[in-house]
């Protein structure tokens, strides 16, 4: 069976995430400024994410990064 490849995947406010996003749970993010997030990377396993974390810390040892499961997006998952 051939795939649809004259579908266009339009994102709107109100359209469910795909279930490849919703597989990203875990995200690494960097701290900046009034204890902000700014999000660097996100992983399906937390093992990926620790390992580059670790890395992310060794190679930019003067900023902080914390590594959180991202459950609450701002899309909505149907």
């Amino acid at each position: 069976m051939p795939q649809n490849t004259d579908y266009k995947d339009t994102k709107s406010e109100n359209q469910a995430i795909s279930y490849k996003n919703r597989l990203n749970g875990w995200a690494i993010a960097r701290v900046v400024a009034d204890q902000q997030r700014v999000i660097v990377a996100r992983f399906r396993k937390r093992s990926d994410a620790d390992g580059y974390i670790q890395h992310l810390r060794q190679i930019v040892p003067d900023s902080s990064f914390e590594m959180f499961f991202d459950s609450q997006r701002k899309e909505a998952a149907i």
